[in-house]
């Protein structure tokens, strides 16, 4: 079977999301951008900081992190819901070249997997428990479902979102009901039952900036929800505010929705810490259990109900790290590889390398995964946003549209791609000590400042002379081209012209592509002389693309 060419599984993975398979209304792809919002790690990750830091230093982290990424987050969500491209596109064009983004692939890739194998052995936990089955063989079982669920991408995942959320949201009312009319519920979520002694040691701007810039990696999460925003409908006439609120609240407004996750996750764990101790309440099968034997008064009963609770969350959360994974390593394997054997091939990789991820226990060490990682995470999507809004919008010092073909980019850009390798040098330094125990608690926050405060100045330096290698002469007033490769019908917006195929070439057929060696752009690895910035002699906009609108 072509796993490439079949639609239904391929969600056109490494191209522009034409309007005609876009067909989901804001509202269905709202539900299954809201998926994180069921994701249970949130309430190991939420214990794990409140035990070790307290409630009132947890909260304000937490806070300070959601007012550092909201607004990162929202020019990404809406760049790539009008665009119709996902993160490693526009990524691409934001200052990074064709190669240069490789690097971004890996590093949201690498995010999707943390992810997934958190989530994963989460899941086989309340497997273990429920069935008593080895946890090593409960990770393989709940690895192994999820290959089949993924598979016809968005597709399934819309339908089986969006009719999953009632039984969810009753399951989860009924927790939190049970917990906040238990006696001095209040008391035992601010107050948490551990013998740590800096959870109860009161403000701490030092554990603050700790616990913020461990959750700046949660900027990279922009990049899940934009693989579904990415298939967002054009805003219907007169209706722009339903779309708006939509991707809003689908994309970065998650940031708010984890804010009051935060709360009902702790009000949760100080109840379940009073009765089973800190370290089985932050397991979410035990924490749910006995939880919910306050509300039946059965444990059996108790059981089965979180079971089901964790199994479901659990599904629905890692059908998007499964699919946005699978998206990530087409990318980065298309380009490295120039193959490209369908979206769902790499279902497996995903999968494969998640279950390896659990048998060594990832869970016991995410609050220290997440911690090293923010510091890469944080630059990419800081010199993305950089790019977008003050080098395209305000200081036009890049094109105004986003260029993501292989034949018009040059392969490394140094405006995003050096400012990224830089402002994650500098953090990773600050991380393993080099700037002092201050600078290490706070490393992701050098990454941010100095990730988007670079492009600019590289921009300005460069001339913006290395975003766009060449242009396409393709037939005015076309809607859509024949691909000389594939045969396929695309849209205009995917198609560049190609001297080694003599016609118009999709952008997948670009992609994977390898005897050309760039015969359209001899000077694939550096500009030619001359003045070619915005505005100035020997620029030419292409006519395949979109600018980024307002």
């Amino acid at each position: 079977m072509d796993l490439a060419n079949n639609p239904a599984m391929e969600d056109y993975s490494l191209r522009y999301a034409p309007k005609s398979f876009r067909s989901w209304s804001p509202w269905m792809v709202f539900l299954s951008c809201l998926v994180c919002m069921s994701a249970m790690a949130g309430y190991a990750l939420d214990a794990a900081f409140v035990n070790e830091f307290g409630f009132g230093n947890a909260l304000i982290g937490f806070l300070v992190a959601m007012a550092c990424t909201f607004p990162l987050t929202v020019v990404v969500a809406f760049a790539i819901a009008r665009q119709h491209l996902d993160i490693d596109l526009l990524t691409r064009g934001t200052g990074f070249g064709y190669l240069g983004s490789t690097l971004t692939s890996l590093v949201y890739a690498t995010y999707t997997l943390i992810f997934l194998a958190y989530e994963g052995a989460i899941m086989g936990q309340a497997v273990t428990a429920a069935t008593h089955l080895d946890i090593h063989l409960s990770y393989v079982l709940v690895s192994v479902v999820m290959i089949p669920l993924t598979l016809y991408g968005m597709t399934f995942t819309s339908k089986f979102q969006a009719w999953t959320w009632p039984l969810w949201v009753a399951l989860v009312v009924a927790a939190i009901a049970a917990a906040v009319t238990a006696p001095d519920s209040v008391h035992n979520m601010v107050h948490p039952n551990t013998h740590l002694p800096v959870a109860g040691a009161g403000i701490s701007l030092i554990a603050v900036f700790a616990i913020a810039a461990a959750n700046l990696s949660g900027a990279a999460q922009v990049g899940e929800q934009g693989d579904y925003l990415r298939l967002m409908p054009d805003p219907a006439p007169g209706r722009r505010w339903p779309w708006r609120l939509a991707v809003l609240f689908g994309g970065p407004g998650l940031s708010v929705v984890f804010v009051v996750v935060f709360f009902a996750s702790t009000l949760l764990v100080g109840y379940a810490e009073t009765r089973i101790g800190p370290e089985q309440a932050a397991v979410p099968v035990d924490l749910f259990t006995v939880v919910y034997e306050r509300l039946t008064g059965n444990h059996t009963l108790a059981l089965v109900l979180a079971v089901v609770l964790v199994l479901l969350s659990q599904v629905k959360i890692n059908i998007m790290n499964t699919y946005s994974g699978s998206l990530s390593w087409s990318n980065f394997f298309s380009r490295l590889l120039h193959r490209h054997p369908g979206r769902a091939a790499w279902v497996f990789l995903q999968v494969g390398l998640a279950l390896v991820l659990m048998e060594v226990n990832i869970f016991t060490h995410i609050v220290t995964v997440l911690a090293w990682y923010a510091n890469v995470g944080i630059a990419w999507i800081a010199a993305m946003v950089s790019d977008l809004v003050v080098n395209k919008r305000l200081l036009k010092l890049s094109p105004p549209h986003v260029e993501f073909h292989r034949a018009h980019l040059f392969n490394v850009n140094p405006v995003g791609f050096g400012s990224m390798v830089v402002a994650a040098g500098v953090a990773m330094a600050a991380y393993y000590g080099a700037f002092g125990t201050l600078a290490q608690a706070v490393s992701p926050f050098f990454a941010l400042v100095l990730a988007f405060g670079l492009p600019p100045v590289v921009a300005a330096a460069t001339r913006g002379r290395w975003y766009v290698a060449r242009t396409s002469d393709l037939p005015a007033g076309t809607a859509e081209l024949t691909c000389a490769v594939c045969e396929g019908t695309y849209d205009v917006v995917d198609m560049a012209t190609c001297p080694f195929h003599e016609g118009a070439i999709c952008s997948l057929c670009c992609s994977t592509e390898g005897a050309c060696h760039d015969q359209c752009k001899p000077n694939a690895w550096r500009p030619v002389s001359g003045p070619t910035m915005l505005g100035m002699p020997g620029r030419q906009v292409p006519v395949t693309a979109t600018e980024v609108a307002p």
